[in-house]
């Protein structure tokens, strides 16, 4: 991809730490650090050092908007003619390609150095895995050459509970590569319903994302799919793991029968964009509402 650097555009300084801000995509970070936080917290069975807990959350906050800068810069192309990403700070002129990738390594590397210095280098490692898999895998690979994409690179934002659990064990048992499950499971579903409501846009820049290449029922059926397959990987936990309890179990059963609820409505109504943005907007409150449940579960358990 041949990309010509653009000037930055002048700016006080309270609008370029805003541009940087918005290049790392914080509102997607805030879902990853609620996995990583809660991976902590199980891994460690509700005692979880402070210190530590602040410095992987920093630190792979850190990495994330690594992923997410050098995203925005490979796809500076397409950001400029979707009208959802037009806005970013590098089609908008406010930071320069160059800048972004600087940037963006800063990024990875303090991230790197701050999880192996307070936590372990499998955590720091496993961050920086998480980098590659999103740009070389998601990004750079199947965006744009499959409808596969958010499935297989989907797998980059299943790697914080890796982290977050190995910062406090250095280990990595099956409990971790369950939550691993819990948000590899969930992508699809999520970036499918997202893709539904925008679709057109996809289509006018070539991501051959599934609406545009299989259609809004194909798409929903897909969305059931994974819904279903989600319940009983969350309740691996409960059973045969036992690391969870009744409590978690029950928030686990009603949130992932709702989900599949909603995916039905979804296939119903033929992937209607509109019911569609509604299925979105629960899967991002489903995960949060899921690790709150295991948060409270432990809380009873450990207290």
């Amino acid at each position: 991809m041949q990309v010509v650097d653009i000037p930055q555009k002048s700016h006080n300084w309270q609008e370029i730490v805003q541009a940087y801000v918005q290049l790392t995509k914080p509102k997607i970070i805030v879902l990853l650090l609620i996995t990583t936080a809660g991976a902590m917290w199980l891994a460690g069975k509700g005692q979880v050092d402070l210190r530590l807990l602040l410095a992987v959350l920093l630190g792979g906050a850190c990495a994330a908007g690594s992923a997410n800068a050098i995203n925005c810069f490979f796809d500076q192309d397409i950001d400029k003619i979707m009208e959802r990403t037009q806005w970013r700070p590098i089609p908008s002129g406010r930071v320069s390609p160059r800048s972004a990738l600087i940037f963006a390594f800063c990024l990875a590397v303090f991230s790197f150095v701050l999880i192996a210095s307070t936590a372990n280098l499998l955590s720091a490692c496993l961050a920086m895995a998480g980098i590659v898999v999103y740009v070389g895998v998601y990004t750079l690979w199947l965006k744009r050459s499959s409808t596969q994409n958010i499935v297989i690179g989907g797998a980059a934002g299943a790697i914080p509970p890796l982290v977050g659990w190995s910062a406090v064990t250095n280990d990595l048992p099956l409990g971790a590569w369950v939550l691993f499950a819990i948000v590899f499971c969930w992508t699809p579903p999520h970036f499918w319903a997202l893709s539904l409501m925008i679709q057109e846009e996809y289509a006018k820049v070539g991501v051959p994302m599934l609406p545009v290449v299989k259609g809004e029922t194909a798409t929903a059926w897909q969305i059931l799919l994974y819904a279903v397959l989600l319940l009983p990987v969350t309740l691996m936990l409960v059973y045969p793991l036992g690391i969870m309890g009744w409590l978690y179990g029950v928030l686990a059963l009603v949130l992932g029968l709702w989900f599949i609820h909603k995916a039905v409505q979804l296939c119903l109504l033929r992937g209607d964009r509109t019911y569609a943005r509604s299925v979105f907007k629960y899967s991002v409150l489903y995960l949060a509402l899921l690790y709150s449940a295991m948060a409270m579960d432990i809380f009873v358990n450990y207290d």
